[in-house]
């Protein structure tokens, strides 16, 4: 995994699927389109490689990427549906055990924890699937075996691919205690298998048993996700019909060990009726099936006959419930069933009565006993054929297949050994390339030398090229690389996969014994194989032709071990020559090209293609190695133009890059670090080619923009300091060699150390200093991180003298002459972040650490903040750069152009020592120094008042600052001599004394110069406060003392005169005492001090250690005046920036966004400096440092595409104001005759001190509001605004001559309807006749309120009447109360009855119950307050009434609704016509005899047929009546209407009228069409004559039908 492109590794697209429950689930995981087209690796940058905290899900759609990110954390929690809400996900520190695993807690889940798995199996290609099932194994739990289809119709998947890279190691018993440490592909090994399926309800948790089976009762496992999990309740809606695999692996162990050897157990989810195929596969694939039945029927009793006569044993687990079936076919308490399906006495276990622990006992104990013998041995991967004969779909497709024969063609000679096959397929690799590369080191070094060149290294050159010019491309480099030039992405990944597998296999084999322990075990107790058994444990010879068996469970060629300890990690240190690995044949490759340009005219167009295929590679994560380990040389023409088609290849159009590089021995476990860290596959350190790997990875935009570069270059370092095993001495220089080139091209170091080294450390440890020494030489330091990968005190002993060293280094002796080096040279801190990973777990049984995925974090964090710091102190190389870079460092190796040579070890261990020595003098000389500080601060403080004399400070300051740089040069000078006897005693140190020792003593100068400014700068810290904090108190003291002379006098004065004195009184008191005290006060001497050059040096320093050294020039306006406010220019911006933006407004976007920034610093500055000045304290340097460093911080915490320009104004901006605005306060302290400016800041406390001593009726004030507020103020509004809705109404009514009658008011509206002619309006009228007049009748009120200004004279008017009435009983109620104490509520209450009885005025005295308004005071003064709260308040609500009011909205809010009022007066009766719905228009209140003025035509109204243009008083007078009326259905007399309804006066209407209808008439004609529409009917026929009547003729016949 690297460069994440947009091409995906999937050979055709999925249809999407069909819309069922199962699709559901995958849209509700936000999974839908990753069906068709599946995440792959690459995908994995995105979800894991760059992130560096653990995100909580807070929906659904969030599981998928966090069961992605945690199962790459091996996280427990990683199967965890939970989702949590945010603020849940922002506090997460204290959490229980069971959170930690993820199912624990109130979290809420959404989806069943098995349906997750699926959902992201189904939606991940073989490759993923292959990454997520190695770390499930590493996680300990169960992987998908048989992945059931989306689609429930369509077979299931089987699943071996994902299987075949899970490799662990475990220890088998046999008699005789021939136990040895056996390891193997699990997919691939022949082992028994278990099967555990259910029929029927179960009662207990078939997982669960399996889980305690697995674990045992003293260890808790959660292999299997079982019923008492998180989630695990919800349906399942995917996994359902789901198989599943796990493991158990003895480790020899008798007192640990469950089983004696390897088992496997799958689990089939669901039903197993409802899943035969998969029932029947596990049949025919497992040693022995395992059934939990529970009620069942008689189709179940059938498929265990079948599966009885299908699996080769099974065992019955009776769990039925008896008393709730009656009708169940099976009951096993009767042995009949035994008898019936024929099997053997004692396969029923039963199990109603036992939990799922005792249930787990006896089902151990069951195939404790069956194992190891009489249990038969098969493999899963033999069972793929099984799965396609059943129609099962299987994984391994065509071109998977394809690629897996390829790689038997190009490895079909390797049964002849691995090192003949290098030398006859490989052959480049061999003594001619090393030759070379000594005779090119040879050469390099007498250039150095200025000698010539020995004619006989000449003369041999010459022949290796011709010997090289000879040289054809082997058959198996051929088929190599044709496979890899292939355009099908899928089949050269899966031929690169399972090239490396097949290769790890073969060299297991090689290791291991030839036989399976357990298959040769079996053999002799039981020579019974079944064909189909045979067919199982031998079907991986598919893939071989030169092996017996892929079962590499064998164990290691040693002694008899039966006297010594199992060990899990015995791996060697070796490196075998013999070895055959991937990188060997892309080695090859990159030497094939290399030939080209050292025999000129020999490359094909293939060779000449070979850059581009290996840029191919490195973009789908193959490494590319830098440097050949073996024969220690570097293909530089081949890199340059690999990395030069790799920089033609990627879109970017800067190529900036940074180095990260892992280093360590090969327990240091680089290859795997980097894997967890960001997902790569450096190669396997015990299977590997000796040499230097890289990989490159595209960041984020967002890390793009905080570490500005591009791309991260990771560097792995395989075989250093690794023994060979023929003694071959020049390893040592290889080491050598390696380091050196590493360390030089890195920007950040990773040093690896593990207890596990051993011995090895000490080699390891000289080769790394030795390299730093070197490159140090060179002018290079990389930021160094040491990863501890255990808490032993041997590795924390090793870490700690490994940064020490570094520590040295990390100094800066001067210029270098190029902002590289500048870079590289820079003062860097050492890291050292402990990580107890997994990758000694050699064991799948072994857990992870808890604390892993943390520390993993942790490290990510360290490592990336490094890489930002190397950010701010230097722009990143290109790739050109980069190779140059190599190419320097590769020629100083082979001139040898190091003081410190690459065979010299002594060096490295005595200037580690010296650097341990010195590290822990410098310890104690901070010590003493902190020692001597405290001794300084007693000093000071034992001055106590002395301090205040200006004389006797600065003597004593001057004394504690000649005294600590004596101090601090004394210690220090004991340094330098240590460094000096060091290097005089010490052989070898003393030759290169002229080297190393100028950066020691640089490194001490730098130590005298940090301690004696810091020492100083403390001192004068303590002498100040101390100063300041003396002069304080003693301020206070006098204060004290005059202010209790004055309270005591003005209480006296209170007790005979009781007055009530104003704030203003109050103040002017404390004023006089203030003044006293101040005019008594002794102030200290003047003294006057500038802090804007002290400010600037801060400012620079800080710039320099940020890289900033080209904005020094910008200093120069600092502490000068500066513009009132901070603006972003457009040189804040780069040219790329501005670019992107030029089609904005101004680049207005990301302007705003800076300024935004720049302003939260401001006011962030404005609040620490407020908080600053408040403090008794003067003026110190931390305050800019602090500064500084929240400016650093908030431009960290925005990412935004910005200069270094931006930032430096900024700081300049900021310490400018800090020149003024600190230097005030260092004025107050540093000038005492100016204290009081100091002290004013608090001298609001020392009077609200003394007034709350005077007068604690503070109250008062507050009672008197709540009384305006919760009695007065409501009072006064409903005095307004309840009389206001009948005025609005009178007023209304006297302007709308409409409201004078009912009649008249109708008569408007139907003459406004004619008028307005709009449909919709007749609508309303016709079927919502009372919400349509009062709609009219509150526009004619808002209408008229909106012209007169009636209202606010109104208001203002009502406004001062109760005002002045409450005034009035105010007063009245405070007549003979003056200067008396008084309860507040009965006076109150006085005021409120005087209120209701003399200005007849509702007053609400509810609020005044409760203690809130019963206080003591001088009533008299309570009614100052009350009335200027009063006044107060009329005020506002006369300046209210006075503004535009909303008048629907006062409407509203009114008791009395003016409107509704007029629409109840002119309503009428409400009475309808019971034909035409027509209004009774009678004006008397109390009327027998309803009347309409205008009855309506049929055709207003919804009819049975098509409308009609006859109204229904002229329908029931014609000869045939209608039968019906209204909806009754009745027929009538239609000449005598009154008969029909008594209570209305109907005279029929005469037809040839034209006035009194023709209103009607006029409405039909006009709106026939818009009618029959809305009612969906047929138009009415209108006579001709009507559709001449005019809008005034239909007005007119209005008038004549209301005057008659």
């Amino acid at each position: 995994m690297s460069v994440k492109l947009s091409k995906r590794l999937s050979s055709k697209k999925k249809k999407p699927p069909k819309d069922n429950a199962q699709s559901e689930v995958l849209s509700k995981l936000g999974l839908e389109s990753f069906w068709t087209t599946p995440l792959d690796p690459a995908s994995m940058l995105d979800i894991s490689t760059w992130a560096l905290n653990n995100q909580a899900p807070l929906e659904p759609k969030d599981l998928p990427n966090a069961f992605l990110q945690r199962l790459w954390l091996l996280r427990p929690d990683a199967r965890s549906p939970s989702c949590k809400l945010p603020s849940e996900a922002l506090d997460n520190t204290d959490k229980s055990a069971e959170d930690i695993n993820g199912f624990g807690g109130d979290s809420q889940c959404s989806v069943n924890p098995l349906d997750l798995v699926a959902a992201v199996f189904m939606s991940s290609n073989t490759f993923l699937q292959q990454e997520m099932a190695a770390r499930m194994m590493q996680c300990q739990f169960a992987v998908p075996l048989v992945l059931p289809n989306i689609d429930p119709e369509k077979p299931s998947r089987f699943l071996l691919w994902p299987l075949r890279s899970v490799v662990s190691q475990w220890t088998s018993h046999f008699p005789g205690a021939n136990r040895k440490v056996q390891e193997g592909f699990l997919a691939s090994t022949c082992m028994p298998v278990v099967s555990c399926v259910k029929f029927g309800h179960c009662g207990v948790s078939k997982s669960q048993v399996l889980n305690n089976v697995i674990s045992g009762l003293r260890s808790r496992s959660e292999t299997f996700l079982h019923r008492g999990m998180d989630g695990t309740q919800l349906p399942r809606r995917l996994s359902n019909g789901l198989v599943e695999i796990g493991w158990y692996l003895p480790t020899g162990d008798t007192d640990r060990d469950i089983f004696t050897v390897p088992l496997a157990i799958c689990n089939l989810r669901g039903d197993a009726s409802a899943h035969e195929k998969s029932l029947i596969l596990l049949c025919q694939a497992s040693s022995a099936m395992v059934i939990f039945c529970g009620n069942l029927r008689e189709k179940e009793k059938q498929l265990l006959a079948s599966c009885k006569d299908m699996a080769n044993k099974v065992i019955l687990i009776d769990i039925s419930d008896k008393e709730k079936d009656e009708n169940r076919v099976v009951g096993f308490v009767d042995e009949n069933l035994e008898q019936d399906i024929g099997l053997p006495e004692g396969s029923v276990l039963p199990g109603q009565d036992l939990n799922e622990e005792e249930l787990a006992d006896r089902l151990s104990d069951t195939l404790k006993y069956l194992l190891p013998s009489k249990l038969k041995c098969v493999t899963i991967e033999a069972a793929e054929k099984l799965a396609a004969e059943l129609g099962l779909n299987v994984d391994e497709e065509v071109v998977c297949k394809k690629a897996m024969a390829t790689v038997e063609e190009v490895l079909k000679g390797l049964d002849e050994g691995p090192a003949l096959f290098r030398q006859k397929q490989l052959p480049l690799q061999g003594d001619l390339w090393k030759k070379l590369a000594e005779i090119e080191k040879e050469e390099s070094k007498a250039r150095k030398e200025g000698k010539e060149i020995d004619p006989q290294l000449q003369k041999e050159k010459k022949n290796i090229s011709v010997e090289l010019s000879s040289y054809k491309m082997t058959p198996v480099m051929k088929i190599f690389t044709d496979a890899l030039f292939t355009t099908d992405i899928v089949e050269r990944t899966y031929f690169l996969s399972w090239m490396k597998l097949r290769l790890q296999m073969l060299q297991m084999e090689k290791q291991n014994s030839p036989q399976d322990l357990t298959t040769n075990q079996q053999i002799k107790e039981n020579d019974g194989m079944s064909e189909q058994s045979e067919e199982l444990e031998n079907g991986v010879h598919d893939h071989s032709e030169f092996s017996d068996s892929f079962c590499t469970d064998t164990s290691f060629e040693e002694e008899d071990i039966a006297d010594q300890p199992v060990s899990m990690c015995s791996e060697p240190s070796e490196l075998n020559p013999s070895l055959l690995g991937l990188e060997h044949f892309l080695r090859e490759m990159g030497l094939i090209f290399e030939l080209t340009h050292i025999t000129p005219g020999s490359g094909s167009h293939n060779v000449l293609r070979l850059p581009s295929l290996a840029a191919d590679l490195i973009l789908y994560g193959i490494p590319l190695e830098l440097m050949d380990g073996d024969a220690s040389n570097i293909p530089i023409r081949w890199l340059s133009c690999v990395l030069a088609e790799l920089t033609r290849r990627l879109p970017q159009q800067q190529f900036r890059t940074r180095i990260l590089t892992s280093l360590g021995g090969p327990h240091g476990r680089n290859a795997e670090v980097f894997s967890a860290l960001f997902g790569v596959k450096f190669p396997d350190r015990r299977r590997s080619a000796r040499g230097v790997y890289m990989v490159i990875l595209c960041l984020p935009d967002n890390l793009r923009k905080d570490m500005e570069c591009d791309f991260l270059l990771l560097i792995d370092v395989e075989g250093l300091c690794s023994m060979p095993l023929n003694g071959n001495r020049n390893t040592q220089i290889c080491d050598n060699e390696m380091a050196t080139v590493a360390v030089g091209l890195s920007d950040v170091l990773l040093q690896n150390i593990s207890s596990h080294a051993g011995s090895e450390f000490e080699t390891n440890f000289t080769v790394v200093v030795n390299a730093l020494l070197r490159i140090k030489e060179c002018g290079l330091m990389p930021a160094f991180h040491v990863l501890v990968q255990d808490e032993g005190i041997n590795s924390i002993l090793q870490a700690s003298q490994l940064r020490r060293v570094t520590d040295m280094l990390q100094t800066e002796t001067g210029d270098r002459g190029s902002s590289n080096t500048d870079n590289h040279s820079a003062k860097t801190t050492s890291c050292t972040t402990t990580v107890k990973g997994p990758w000694y777990n050699t064991s799948l049984t072994e857990p992870v650490d808890a604390q892993y995925s943390e520390a993993l974090l942790k490290l990510k964090q360290n490592l990336f903040g490094a890489l930002k710091t190397c950010a701010a102190k230097s722009e990143a190389a290109g790739l050109p750069e980069f190779m140059g870079r190599l190419c320097s460092v590769w020629d100083a190796v082979k001139a040898k152009s190091f003081c410190v040579g690459l065979q010299n070890t002594d060096i490295a261990l005595a200037f580690s020592m010296l650097c341990t020595e010195l590290s822990l003098c410098k310890d104690a000389f901070l010590g003493h120094m902190e020692s001597w500080l405290m001794g300084a601060t007693k000093k000071i403080s034992d001055t106590k008042a002395k301090a205040l004399d200006a004389t006797i400070k600065n003597d004593l300051l001057s004394k504690l600052k000649d005294e600590a740089r004596e101090e601090v040069k004394t210690e220090v000078d004991k340094l330098r001599s240590k460094v000096e006897t060091n290097f005089m005693n010490d052989d070898h140190l003393k030759m290169y004394i002229e080297k190393f020792k100028p950066i020691l003593m640089s490194n001490m100068d730098d130590l005298q110069g940090q301690v004696t400014e810091e020492i100083i700068q403390r001192s004068e810290t303590v002498t100040e406060n101390h100063c300041s904090s003396t002069q304080l108190e003693k301020f206070e003291a006098l204060l004290e003392k005059v202010q209790e002379s004055k309270l005591h006098a003005l209480v006296e004065n209170n007790k005979s005169t009781k007055p009530l004195l104003q704030d203003k009184e109050l103040e002017d008191e404390f004023e006089e005492v203030w003044n006293n005290t101040l005019s008594n006060f002794d102030f200290r001497p003047s003294e006057t001090d500038d802090i804007t050059e002290r400010v600037t040096c801060i400012l620079k320093q800080n710039l320099v250690s940020r890289g900033l050294k080209k904005h020094m020039n910008k200093l120069e306006v600092a502490g000068q005046n500066q513009p009132t406010s901070f603006q972003v220019y457009d040189e804040h911006f780069g040219y790329r920036s501005r670019l992107k933006h030029m089609f904005e407004y101004n680049n207005r976007l990301q302007r705003v966004e800076a300024q935004q920034l720049a302003c939260n610093v401001i006011e962030e500055y404005n609040q620490f400096v407020a908080d600053k000045s408040s403090s008794p304290a003067d003026f110190s340097d931390s305050y800019i440092t602090e500064i500084l460093q929240n400016v650093d911080k908030a431009l960290n915490e925005k990412s935004m595409e910005i200069r270094t320009a931006f930032e430096v104004d900024l700081k300049v901006y900021l310490c400018s104001a800090a020149c003024r605005d600190f230097q005030e306060q260092h004025d107050r302290y540093a000038k005492d005759r100016d204290f009081l400016t100091c002290i004013k800041t608090t001298k609001g406390k020392y009077l609200a001190e003394f007034i709350y001593q005077l007068r604690k009726r503070d109250q008062c004030q507050r009672v008197a509001q709540a009384f305006t507020s919760m009695v007065i103020k409501p009072t006064v509004l409903d005095y307004i605004y309840r009389p206001l809705g009948m005025r609005i109404m009178e007023e209304t009514k006297s302007k709308a001559l409409q409201y004078l009658s009912r009649q008249a008011f109708h008569k408007s509206l139907l003459e406004e309807l004619v008028k307005e002619d709009r449909f919709e309006s007749f609508m309303e009228y016709l079927h919502s006749y009372d919400s349509y007049r009062l709609r009219k009748i509150q526009e004619t009120v808002v209408a008229h309120l909106s012209e007169s200004n009636s209202l606010e004279k109104w208001r203002q008017h009502r406004l001062g009447e109760i005002v002045g009435k409450i005034a009035a009983a105010v007063s009245q109620t405070a007549e003979g109360t003056n200067g008396v104490l008084s309860d507040t509520k009965p006076l109150l209450e006085r005021v409120c009855l005087t209120l209701e009885r003399d200005g007849d005025v509702d007053v609400n005295r509810a609020c005044l119950n409760g203690p809130l308004f019963s206080i003591t005071t001088e009533w008299d003064r309570f009614i100052t307050c009350l009335m200027e709260l009063l006044a107060a308040m009329r005020l506002d609500l006369a300046q209210e009434f006075s503004q535009n009011v909303d008048i629907n909205q006062l409407l509203q809010c009114l008791p009395i609704q003016p409107q509704d009022t007029i629409f109840n007066r002119v309503r009428g009766c409400d009475k309808q016509c019971p034909f035409c719905k027509a209004p009774c228009e009678v004006e008397q209140m109390e009327h027998e005899a309803h009347r309409a003025m205008l009855h309506r035509p049929k055709g207003l109204f919804r009819c049975k047929s098509s409308l009609s243009c006859i109204s229904y008083i002229e329908s029931l007078t014609q000869a045939n009546p209608p039968k019906n009326m209204d909806t009754e259905e009745i027929s009538v007399a239609c000449s005598d209407l009154h008969a029909l309804e008594p209570n209305w006066s109907i005279s029929p209407e005469d037809p040839s009228s034209e006035t009194p209808i023709a209103y009607w008439r006029y409405v039909l004609a006009r709106f026939n069409e818009k009618f029959a529409k809305e009612y969906e009917q047929e138009p009415a026929k209108i006579p001709e004559e009507w559709k001449r009547i005019t809008k005034e003729e239909a007005i007119d016949s209005l008038k004549e039908a209301f005057l008659t």
